[in-house]
């Protein structure tokens, strides 16, 4: 009697308890579908449709005029552009195009073609202009002719392989290259005749193989020679990997999802035996030098263009000699090599050490071989910024430095040897102006004469012609939108091309994000990024302040300084009451050495110092944030940080949204962290240096409501980078939250939507007060990708 009457009484008190925060929540307001729909209505798919007239990817022709896709208010129309006849007008008649194209269809099969949103993703012109050569969306290659009533013709695919392999065309477009059964064949683009080029491929090492752990496809790389003639590739090994193994959900036999990945502090891990292919008799040179290290100077895989080329390594012109740089497995050594594409015989010309991690600029390789004179361009950080060497290519003795002062060399765009002129884009070299601005600039080899070519305040996106005469330049800021003009090789403007329109935009209430500057731990260094307000800010009011965070170090939080209807779902979430962060703390890339390199061997840092005083610091700005109500949210890396920050930080973070983390970094590929964090040391007591980095340890110190999820089919991040964690929150006797989504890999896809209200949900519920409303319905992905990569799309 007495037990059951505990057992009562216990029963009501611990229902007291578990309604407790429901009755909490309540207190606040309740959330309607208008409001959720109202915030969706600043999602991608809903404002990036409103902008007109954005240029995206402009595409010169070998006559030096270009063509970009201009999307307006009622149609869109393929430009071509003439800098030097200062014009601009519709490529082609659309309403004939469209008209031929749709005659063009089967019967069986037909299909119109709008004039006014033509589905076309490429075109050039043959015949001296009079013909046209069109890529379609969905049904293929045509050769058109708009003379007269038009006419097109399907063209057949000569690259389509007998087992429709991916393949590298030849510059001369005589031939194409691919992988057959861990071999490298070649295709005859003119007879269709396939080639063995390789015969000793197998299984774990195979030639030209794209699969660098969570990186693979079945993508050749490789480098044609000029002449396209010869093909420079290696045999990848990956005999001695250890494996990966996923398991699909499902109500039958699970599919059993399993491929080579290396780990952090693997003794063996995948290697390259560099080889040269004369692919007229065939025949394999192999380089006379070890095996390589699969590694690369800007990326965590061995091409960093995912199977449209291989960076690190350039013909001479003639064909005779084969350069490439080797970088070591910490990423801390690189040489820079000269192969004889004859003999295979190697000879090591320069190489570069330093104490963190070596690159060679950002997103693009910045090196260049140029035996013409005899002389090798090179990046390197070595005083503090990123800047251009020149280098004697016989002694590899340094002849001069370049560029000077601080600011970083990004991107050679192009070199003109002739009049030895390099032309580059750069951040942080002008005072006043914002350090990740993207800026155009012109130097002489000697280092002599570098001029500022894009002088607005803005950041630039360049695309020079080919001869590196004229330019294209489109600038813009986060706060006002493109202008795209064509320049000469002095940044005089030869051509104004088009602005964008936000206007449509704009009558919808929208309002970009305000950027920020608040102070880094050290309360001297300024870091930047931006605020996002609700379009309905009460300044009397306080708001809760959510940080969405990516920890770096390849990258940021805050991504490009250019204009954007949308940066991902932060105005949305900030419409439903919150104000949303993003700040690019010291760790991420784009400023000086040491600020890139400042957590250089402990990723347990992941930023979260410089997020929690930046956020104190903005709070001090802005009366209406209420810091005492934080929450974090990120994916991958920023998963990581925030379960990182909510352990490291439980008193300052209140709420956290770990996606897909990456939580302890000796579960992932290797690449990435042994660049970021130096190799596995393991200690004579058994602890590693990786210990501290490892999310899992301090999961014990966690207060405040954090919710995990992760995609169970993720080739990327494993999943057993968040179970680490739920393991150890368990074994701590700690409450939270995990959603585990079957089948989805690092990005949700179909899931996506479904996130992103759960995400909603747990910030308005946790750390607004508020309630939601009840399971809420999103645009599903499909519709929102359908929008996002329609015919008429700005994105």
């Amino acid at each position: 009697m007495f037990a059951h009457k505990t057992l009562a009484t216990f029963m009501a008190v611990a229902a007291v308890l578990c309604t407790a925060p429901a009755v909490i929540a309540q207190q606040g307001r309740q959330l309607t579908t208008a409001d959720y729909a109202h915030a969706e209505s600043f999602l991608p798919y809903n404002v990036n449709p409103l902008v007109y007239h954005t240029v995206k990817d402009p595409t010169w022709l070998p006559d030096g005029r270009f063509w970009f896709h201009d999307s307006g208010p009622d149609d869109s129309t393929f430009t071509l552009v003439d800098p030097a006849k200062g014009t601009e007008a519709p490529a082609f008649d659309h309403a004939k195009l469209a008209a031929a194209l749709t005659a063009a269809q089967p019967a069986a099969q037909p299909l119109t073609f709008d004039p006014h949103h033509l589905a076309i993703t490429e075109f050039s012109f043959t015949a001296g202009g009079q013909k046209l050569t069109v890529t379609t969306s969905e049904v293929g290659r045509f050769q058109c002719d708009l003379s007269g009533a038009g006419s097109c013709t399907a063209i057949h695919d000569a690259t389509a392989t007998s087992d429709n392999a991916p393949v590298d065309t030849s510059p001369d477009k005589t031939k194409a290259a691919f992988i057959r059964d861990y071999n490298l064949w070649v295709r005859d683009l003119i007879t269709g005749k396939e080639t063995q080029l390789t015969t000793d491929g197998v299984k774990d090492f195979g030639y030209a193989t794209d699969n660098a752990g969570w990186t693979h496809s079945d993508n050749p790389i490789l480098l044609w020679s000029p002449d396209s003639k010869k093909i420079a590739t290696f045999q990848q090994d990956q005999r001695k990997d250890g494996d990966m193994y996923l398991v699909s959900v499902t109500n039958r036999h699970p599919v059993l999802k399993q491929w080579k990945y290396p780990l952090v502090g693997d003794k063996d891990i995948t290697m390259i035996e560099r080889v040269i292919i004369d692919v007229d008799q065939p025949k394999v040179i192999r380089l006379k030098m070890p095996p390589d290290q699969h590694r690369s100077t800007i990326c965590d895989d061995v091409s960093c263009r995912g199977g449209s080329g291989w960076d690190d390594v350039q013909w001479s012109e003639d064909d005779k000699h084969l350069a490439f740089v080797s970088t070591s497995r910490d990423h801390k050594h690189e040489w820079l090599r000269v192969a004889d594409a004859t003999t295979g015989d190697i000879r090591e010309v320069m190489q570069e050490s330093v104490a963190t991690f070596y690159e060679s600029g950002n997103d693009k390789v910045n090196w260049h071989y140029l035996p013409k004179s005899n002389e090798i361009l090179w990046f390197s950080e070595r005083d503090n910024w990123g800047q251009l060497y020149l280098y004697d290519l016989t002694t590899g003795q340094l002849k001069n430095q370049i560029t000077h002062g601080d600011g970083n060399v990004t991107q050679v765009l192009h070199i003109d040897e002739k009049n030895r002129v390099i032309y580059f884009l750069a951040v942080g070299k002008q005072p006043g102006v914002d350090p990740y601005f993207s800026q155009y600039y012109r130097i002489k080899f000697d280092g002599t004469g570098m001029k500022l070519l894009t002088p607005e305040n803005a950041d630039h996106t360049i695309s020079p012609s080919n001869d590196g005469r004229t330019f294209i330049d489109t600038y813009s800021t986060v706060t006002q939108p493109q202008t795209t003009v064509v320049r000469d090789d002095n940044g005089k403007i030869i051509l104004p091309v088009t602005k964008e329109d936000i206007s449509k935009l704009l009558a919808t209430g929208w309002i970009p994000p305000t950027p920020i500057t608040v102070k880094a731990r050290d309360g001297k260094t300024d870091l930047y990024g931006f605020m996002y307000k609700p379009t309905n800010l009460d300044t009397t009011k306080k708001y809760p302040i959510i940080n969405n965070v990516y920890p770096g170090p390849q990258t940021g939080s805050c991504g490009g300084r250019g204009f954007a209807a949308a940066h991902g779902d932060r105005q949305a979430l900030a419409e439903l009451g919150f104000i949303v962060v993003c700040i690019d703390g010291m760790g991420t890339p784009w400023r000086s050495k040491s600020f890139h390199a400042a957590y250089y061997g402990n990723m347990g840092d992941d930023t979260i110092p410089d997020q929690v005083s930046g956020m104190k610091d903005l709070a001090t700005q802005y009366s209406f944030i209420d810091i005492d109500r934080a929450g974090m949210y990120g994916h991958s890396g920023g998963g990581n940080a925030t379960a990182a920050a909510m352990f490291h930080y439980p008193d300052f973070f209140k709420v956290g949204i770990a996606e897909s983390g990456n939580h302890d970094n000796r579960e992932y590929e290797d690449d990435w962290a042994e660049k970021w964090s130096g190799l596995e040391v393991i200690h004579p007591d058994g602890s590693s240096n990786y210990d501290s980095q490892a999310n899992q340890n301090d999961a014990k110190n966690l207060k405040g409501h954090l919710l995990l999820a992760h995609g169970t089919f993720d080739d990327n991040v494993p999943p057993n980078e968040t179970l680490l964690i739920v393991d150890a929150l368990i074994k701590a006797n700690k409450d939270f939250d995990l959603l585990m989504i079957p089948n989805a890999a690092h990005g949700y896809k179909d899931a996506s939507p479904y996130m992103a209200r759960r995400r909603w949900d747990y910030f308005i519920r946790y750390l607004a007060g508020d309630t939601p409303p009840h399971e809420y319905q999103m645009k599903s992905y499909a519709a929102a990708q359908a929008i996002l990569n329609g015919p008429s799309s700005n994105q």
